[in-house]
């Protein structure tokens, strides 16, 4: 299968960013005129301007999530110009779609809003066990984010405006079958080729760095040598078996549960019947139903004279094989069991009752019931232990909501430390060292969650060593942590990584040394292709690459297959150089119906990228976007 996705990788990212969250919602056009912050307009779109402090937090947010995701990065090389500059072009690509979509009218309904909030999987966690919403939670966690649920809900309802304003061409992407045919078949096309390769592990033993050499080259690449950032950290977790373990029901609770539940707690009565059944389906025509009702009347009458022979007469006429061969008896069942009809006759009926004839989805029953089993009560002390459990586990359900209300105040109110949130709801304060932005491998639990990662290593908790915000890890879960104590990433000592220097630089040299080997040899085999030392041919397509490099498979199928045979040189890289020489090219194999469907999917997804990108610049052409800052020349001082 092609890979249209990893080799416009930059496009795809784009219509996912555009898609799905975009970052200019909050507050709707007018929000936007209320927001502005002083400062010279930077561009304009629609009319509407965008300020040079817009700017700024757009890229401080920018900035933090870039931190967020490489935290190795030197964070100098996200504040150059070309950096800034992509910042204010996600800004106004932001704010166009925002106006095109009040401009065209592309409003969101309240239902689809509800139903878009309904399935936004951070609310769902914030529903009870009977579907509705804990509104106390909800403000909370929006409070933390500094929103209220209006503001939330009125981001939400332009996001949704937005998106549409992409849709139309994103939802409608159509490429025509000969241009995808011949797309296709050019682009799966096979080539015969032979490749010589030069391999960096054939020139190690021509390498002998000097001491000198090494340490230049530890000082010209210094991000080989750095240790990763880690914190150490404390942290406390509020989960329901914490809140569960602090409480201890009197005994008025346990009694006052015990008089309201004894009867549920003994257990459900159980009764045994018997039945003979005429079968008649749903379906069954009416006249066909009407001749089994009338034969289940005739049997219901024979039983009704004799009662005693209820079981012979079951044996010799129930059409239910199950429990026709044991005289109809169906053995002790609970409310539940039974189809609705059965059910309702069966526990109306006293011990020895025949009913009448009932109906139900399989037929009609003539029903004995032959014996109740009714629970035992038990009494207080036998039940004690169990209702202790359950009543801690309803008070802690109770108390859980209060105390989260606590543990949020608490970590932002005494943002310097932890212990008092600790001491008032008797937590333990944990700690760990070496920890990282991601989660290191084999971690579980709450130092693998991604979302605490993020907020322990956010610039407020390193740089001031504040508590995270109270963040929800799953239902009645919260955590909060701190950093104690930071390392940034730093450059290693030379002395530390000698021996990693070395292995560095003759790989980089034996690399080098290959390159240098493969042009001479292709230079040599250009102007006598006889002398040429190429191994067995092989047929390579993008598809079936044989095991080489995709630089040389690319390469191969890009030459100009007009003059055959083609020789060229690829650099690999670390990897060495090839030499490459195309003999013949081939059709492809005509594929199966079913990945020719799939293949043909791919390509009118990347004709649609390529349409939605098109139609962007036509926004910016109609909305009349102007940036009025220079965009910067990548390189210039």
């Amino acid at each position: 299968m092609f890979d249209f996705v990893r080799k416009h990788t930059k496009i795809m990212q784009f219509l996912l960013f555009l898609l799905i969250f975009p970052s200019f919602v909050l507050f709707g056009i007018d929000g936007y005129n209320r927001y502005r912050e002083k400062g010279e307009p930077v561009a304009k779109v629609g009319g509407l301007e965008i300020t040079q402090g817009e700017w700024d937090s757009a890229h401080k947010t920018e900035v933090d999530r870039l931190r967020a995701s490489r935290p190795n990065m030197d964070i100098k090389l996200f504040d150059t110009p070309e950096a800034r500059y992509r910042s204010l072009e996600r800004l106004v690509r932001d704010r166009l779609f925002l106006v095109a979509a009040e401009k065209f009218h592309l409003n969101t309904s309240d239902a689809q809003l509800a139903s878009n909030l309904e399935a936004n999987p951070s609310i769902a966690m914030l529903r009870r066990a009977d579907g509705t919403l804990d509104m106390a939670r909800y403000k909370d966690l929006l409070a933390a984010q500094g929103m209220t649920p209006a503001m939330f809900e009125a981001s939400m309802r332009n996001e949704l405006s937005s998106r549409q304003v992409a849709a139309g061409v994103a939802d409608t992407g159509f490429a025509p079958s000969p241009i995808a045919d011949q797309t296709l078949n050019a682009y799966f096309e096979r080539r015969s080729v032979q490749v010589a390769l030069f391999k960096p592990s054939d020139f190690v033993a021509k390498v002998n760095p000097t001491s000198a050499e090494l340490e230049g080259y530890y000082k010209e690449n210094p991000a080989q040598f750095q240790s990763p950032e880690q914190a150490s950290i404390e942290y406390v977790v509020l989960d329901l078996d914490t809140v569960t373990k602090t409480i201890v029901p009197n005994d008025s609770d346990l009694r006052t549960y015990y008089e309201q539940n004894a009867s549920r707690m003994a257990g459900a009565e159980t009764r045994r019947a018997s039945h003979i059944l005429i079968t008649a389906g749903k379906d069954m025509p009416v006249t066909d139903r009407q001749k089994a009702k009338a034969r289940a009347e005739e049997l219901l009458a024979q039983v009704k004279k004799a009662p005693n022979t209820f079981a012979d007469i079951a044996k010799k006429n129930s059409q239910d094989p199950g429990s026709a061969v044991n005289g109809g008896d169906l053995d002790f069942f609970a409310r539940g069991a039974m189809v609705k009809p059965f059910e309702e006759a069966a526990f109306a009926m006293k011990t020895g009752d025949i009913s009448d004839v009932v109906e139900s989805d399989f037929g009609y029953h003539i029903i004995k019931l032959t014996d109740i089993k009714s629970p035992k009560q038990k009494t207080f002390e036998e039940l004690k232990p169990e209702m202790e459990a359950l009543v801690k586990k309803q008070q802690a359900q109770s108390r859980f909501a209060e105390s989260a209300e606590a543990f949020t105040n608490g970590v932002y109110e005494q943002s310097d430390s932890l212990k008092s949130v600790a001491d008032k709801l008797k937590l333990e304060i944990r700690k760990a060292t070496s920890v990282t932005r991601q989660p290191v491998p084999g971690v579980t639990g709450v130092l693998a969650n991604p979302k605490l990662l993020a907020a322990v290593f956010s610039a407020d908790s390193i740089d001031k060593k504040h508590n995270t915000e109270a963040i929800e890890l799953g239902a009645n879960q919260l955590v909060a942590a701190r950093i104690t104590a930071y390392n940034p990433v730093r450059t290693l000592p030379f002395s530390d990584v000698a021996e990693k220097a070395k292995a560095g630089l003759i790989a980089s040299r034996s690399a080098e040394l290959a390159k240098k080997e493969g042009m001479v040899k292709l230079d040599a085999w250009k102007v006598n292709l006889g002398s040429a030392i190429y191994p067995e041919a092989v047929t390579v397509s993008r598809q079936d690459p044989k095991a080489l490099p995709m630089q040389v498979v690319d390469a191969a199928l890009r030459s100009d297959g007009k003059a055959l045979p083609v020789q060229q040189g690829v650099d690999l890289g670390a990897a060495g150089y090839a030499v490459l020489k195309v003999i013949k090219i081939m059709p492809r194999d005509k594929p199966e119906a079913a990945a020719a469907k799939q293949e043909l999917a791919q390509y009118i997804r990347e004709w649609t990228t390529a349409e939605n990108l098109a139609y962007y610049d036509l926004l910016k052409e109609q909305f009349k976007v102007k940036i009025m800052v220079s965009k910067p020349v990548a390189g210039a001082l």
